[in-house]
Parts: C-alpha cells; structure tokens; sequence
C-alpha cells in the first residue's frame, strides 16, 4: 500500500506542486519511495528503501515534462521496490493482490520478484504481446486482480500512460494546462486543480512522450539496515519454548473468569461480582434511530461518512453493513502504526476492492514506532508487571487523533465505528490497582478523574523500571490524549443499533468476502494485530487467562454462549500463537528465546493460590 502520484505537462513540472504531491503521498507510507522521469529524452527511474523526501533531494526531477512516483507502505516484497519495471512496463500500484499466486499460474510471462505488484506489469505484457487492444487492458486487470488495485501504468514505447482503480483511491485534476494525479482527493485540492474526478472501476488514458531512447536507466538506493518484513521460518526448537498448561482456577458458576481475575469476588453460589454487576451492552437501540441520525448526512453524490478501519472482523463488519444495509457511500481510513499484520491489510484490500470503497491510509513512521515499542517492552522485561502491558500498545491511540484529521481533509463529518461491545477487559488496568468502573459502557475508558488515576499509578509502575522513561513517552501520552480528552462530534457505533452476532458476522465475512483466516488460530478476532498473541500469551502464562476469558464470559452473560461452549473454546484460543509471536518480536528485533524464556520465569498468580 502506498500513496502514487504524477505530474504529466507540456511544459516543465511545477515544482511546488511536485513537493506537495510528494508531502501528502509520505502521509499513506514512508518505508520505500520511487520516482519515474525523463531527462535528456530518456525514462530516469529510481528507487530507494527510504522515504521520497529524501529521493526527491537527491535525484532533483524539476526540470522534466513528466514525473510519477509513489512513496510505499512496505507490504510484502521487501526486496522489491517500486515502480516495478517489466520490459517497456513500468507499473506504480497502490493496494494489495491477494491472488497473485494464482495468477501467475496462468500467465506464460517469468515472475522475477517477490512483489506482488508485479502481477500486472506480468498482464500487461501478455495482452500486448497477444495483440489484444491497450484500451480493454485494464479491464482485464481488474477482472483477474483481487484486492485493492489503484495503478498508474506507463508503457513508454506506446506512449501510454494508464490510470486505473478498482476501488476509488485514484484521482486527477487539470491545472494550468497540466494533468495531476494523486491517490486522493485533498492533495489535489490544495494545489487547486479543476475538474477533480475519481477513478473508480474505470480508466484514464493519457498521452506521454515517447522517449528516443528506451534503454532502462533505473538505479536503486540501498540505506535500509532493520528488517521491516522478517521471513518467517517455523523453528520447533523455539516453538516448544511457548508453554501452555490447563491450569486448575476457581472459576464463577455463572461465568468463566477465574480465581486471578483482579478485584474478583464470589458469592455463596460461586456467582462472581463482574456478572452481579453487569448490565446487558449488546442489546442495541432500535435501528430506525440510527437512520435518522445519519438523514441529514446523506448527500446526493459523493462520499458520505468516514468508517475508520482496522481490518479486523468487527470494522470489517461493520463496513459491510454501512455499505449494504444502510446504502451509505463511505469512505475508510486505516492508521497503520507497524502492528498491523499483512494477514489485516490482506483483509483491508479484500473489503475494499469488493465494495469499492476507497481507502486513506495514514502510515506511521513504521521503524521508529517499533523502535518504540521495543524499548518500552525492554522496560518490562526488567520489570514484569501485568498492568503495564497496556504500554506496548499505546502507539496505535493515535488512531483517534487522525480520525478527525480525515474528516478536515475529505469534508466528511459522519463517522461510523464498528467497535465491538462486548470487548470489554477490565483486567488490563486491574493489574495496575484500578477497580472496574462497572458503568462504563464503551470499550475505552473516558473522564478526567478515571484518566489521572490511571496515569497515576501507571508513573508508580514506571518507577520501577526506569527505561520506560525514553523518548517514545511524548508518543504514548499524544495518543492518549486524543483518544480520552479530546471531544468526538458527528460519531455514532454501529453496534448500539445492531445486534452483534459472532455466526453472523464471521460467515458474512468468509462466504461474502472470502475473508483471510489466521493460520496459527482458531479464532477470527484479532487476528490482525501483530501484539496479540503476545500479550495474551503473557496473561496467560502469569495469570492463568487472557482476554478470550472475559470476552466468551460477556457473550455468556447476553446468554449468547453456554458456560460449557465458552470452557471449551477458550482452551483452543488460549494456546500459544507461534507464528504471531515470531512476528512480533522478530519486527521489534528481539531474541525470541530470551524474551519467551523471562516471560516463563515470572512468579505466577494462580500458583500463589494453591
């Protein structure tokens, strides 16, 4: 995924423009950049494993008629970088193939790399060689292609330069005899181009000069020392690390939550006071409601609310609904903060493409989050404090604060959240020392007072492990407060006005959408995040739980499960998850086996019980 851009003029580029197409496109991803141009009558091609402000400085584009270029969020193919350059096919695409694999199969053109972009230049070349006319050739991609598929395609002994998109995140606009194009509406507007129009299921052909030489000039810039996308290589030595045993907890009668659950009570039935105190959340509001809430949203074309978008089967869901259901014309917007897992953005493209919704993908500066991340986790493996966990996800809060900088940039006010109610894990702040707020009724806690203590005794915790003191602290309380203080207008749940049902929501998503399974669980929730199987994993190993416990006691509780459906589940969901953990700690660059080895080593909760 990534933002792809271009300038194509009769005179030379304006390089103003050039800057602030190069500004906005580092927003959707900054791991790789690439840039197309001609000088001395020649196609100058560059690509680089860094971000596009510094390509820009160093190849300096300015004087040429025609640039294009894309600034990358890396998914899969590390090695390869775009554009990618088959013969006279030179291919900038933003979104994922999730079929590739099966379309090389058919194809009589070599594949050469890993990058899944290449699929299409490998089309491309077949059409033209059979003889087949370039005007039906991106139809022709996009009927072979699932998932996102937003191209600007130039062939340069044809002089052809194509634009074409699947799900909208392609636009051009015309301004001072030039034509632009950008993978959204709001660069284009900012450099006030006319007649801005989206490409969505369609095409646009352009006129580009025929170079007189066609030889490649192509140079890569290496400066790229951390892994962003580690091989994956099943290990058993290390695997078998990973222990999980059944442990023998005091469980409620009514509920599953054990005996190590913080603040945890029984009564004489063996009742516990979590289910003494809960009040039904997933009993929504008449739906009617909602579409009366969203009437004066409703416009007679264009986009019409902002979904925000994980990935994960919930806003997956919840697309589908506001899609179908409600015949809303959305727009989705991702933050991706390094812990999204390709398996997500696999699942992202697939919604997407299927439904033709564009997606704005806010990018964060992927090596720098990890790098906060792993000093934060080296912190509490000095440390193991169950309360602080909550520190190795902190840098996904910003989600909120880019949730409003969408609605600046598109003018869409309507945001509709697909958040599930019943995941609702108290314990998280419990290990901290905080007691559950058993009124609370949306996922994340709110309130200046409920905020304070929470920092409160998290500096205690700190203390304790002064390498939480680093320089991802700015990130982390940014984030949060965006998330808890900042005011939230025009901001409605889907899920307070439908009923969420687990059978439903997954069989909609497989059978609908062919939606991605994870290989290593049975599960489908959150299979997308890159953290999960590891915190899990330590909640599980110190405590005796996870969050599986306490989301299958909530569905107990909406009398949605039977206590021995829930028993029975959780024993598969609460096993190791290798292949995510691997993940994990292989992005952060951390020894697996000496971090698996400390987490083993802590006191555990449910052995003091004995």
């Amino acid at each position: 995924m990534c933002g792809i851009f271009g300038i194509i003029s009769s005179e030379v580029i304006n390089k103003k423009d050039l800057k602030l197409l190069v500004q906005h496109s580092k927003q959707r991803g900054q791991d790789s950049s690439g840039l197309i141009f001609m000088k001395k009558n020649q196609y100058q091609i560059y690509r680089a494993d860094f971000n596009i402000d510094r390509l820009l400085r160093k190849v300096k584009p300015y004087d040429s008629q025609i640039v294009l270029g894309h600034s990358r969020l890396i998914t899969n193919g590390l090695s390869d970088n775009q554009p990618v350059i088959r013969d006279n096919v030179f291919v900038l695409h933003n979104g994922i193939i999730v079929n590739e694999e099966e379309i090389w199969k058919n194809l009589t053109v070599e594949r050469k790399f890993q990058i899944d972009s290449e699929v299409i230049a490998a089309i491309a070349l077949e059409h033209l060689k059979n003889g087949y006319p370039i005007e039906t050739l991106a139809d022709v991609i996009l009927k072979k292609c699932k998932g996102v598929v937003s191209c600007a395609m130039l062939i340069q002994n044809l002089g052809k330069l194509i634009l074409f998109s699947n799900n909208g995140s392609l636009y051009t606009g015309h301004k001072d005899g030039a034509t632009y194009f950008a993978s959204e509406n709001y660069a284009l507007s900012l450099m006030a181009c006319e007649n801005i129009a989206q490409i969505n299921q369609s095409q646009q052909i352009i006129e580009v000069p025929i170079p007189n030489n066609l030889a490649l000039n192509l140079k890569d810039f290496k400066g790229r020392t951390e892994n962003l996308i580690p091989e994956f290589k099943v290990n058993k030595i290390e695997e078998s690390l990973l222990v999980y045993k059944k442990h023998q907890l005091k469980r409620c009668t009514k509920c599953i939550l054990p005996e190590t659950m913080p603040f945890i009570r029984f009564n004489e039935q063996g009742v516990c006071n979590y289910c003494l105190n809960y009040k039904p959340r997933n009993k929504p509001k008449p739906k009617e409601d909602l579409f009366k809430l969203i009437e004066p949203y409703r416009k007679q074309s264009g986009l019409e609310c902002i979904v925000p978008f994980s990935g994960g089967r919930d806003s997956c869901f919840g697309l589908h609904l506001i899609v179908k259901e409600m015949k809303l014309r959305p727009v989705t917007y991702t933050y991706d903060w390094g812990m999204v897992t390709d398996l997500g953005r696999r699942n992202i493209s697939r919604m997407c493409s299927e439904l033709g919704v564009e997606n704005i993908i806010v990018a964060a500066d992927i090596s720098k989050k990890r790098k906060n991340i792993r000093m934060n986790l080296e912190a509490w493996l000095k440390s193991p404090n169950l309360g602080m966990m909550a520190m190795l996800t902190a840098g996904d809060k910003h989600f909120f604060r880019y949730a409003e900088e969408m609605k600046k940039q598109t003018g869409v006010q309507l945001n509709l959240w697909g958040i599930n109610p019943l995941e609702v894990t108290h314990f998280k702040t419990g290990f901290l020392g905080i007691k559950p707020d058993f009124e609370e009724e949306r996922v994340y806690s709110h309130g200046a007072m409920k905020q304070l203590r929470y920092h409160l005794k998290r500096f205690r915790a700190m203390t304790d492990s002064p390498g939480y003191f680093n320089s991802s602290l700015w990130d982390t309380l940014s984030g949060e407060y965006y998330r808890s203080f900042t005011e939230k207008k025009d901001y409605y749940h889907i899920f307070d006005y439908w009923r969420w049902d687990e059978e439903q929501v997954n069989q909609t998503l497989i059978k609908e959408y062919d939606w991605e399974l994870a290989p290593d669980t049975s599960t489908t929730w959150r299979i997308g995040d890159g953290t999960a199987a590891f915190y899990n994993y330590v909640y599980y190993t110190v405590a005796g739980f996870t969050e599986h416990d306490t989301f299958r006691s909530n569905q107990i509780r909406e009398g949605q499960m039977t206590r021995e459906r829930a028993l029975a589940l959780v024993e598969d969901e609460n096993q190791p998850r290798y292949q995510n953990i691997r993940w994990y700690l292989d992005t952060l660059g951390m020894d697996f086996e000496r971090v698996i080895q400390i987490v083993n080593s802590i006191n555990k909760l449910h052995s003091s019980l004995k």
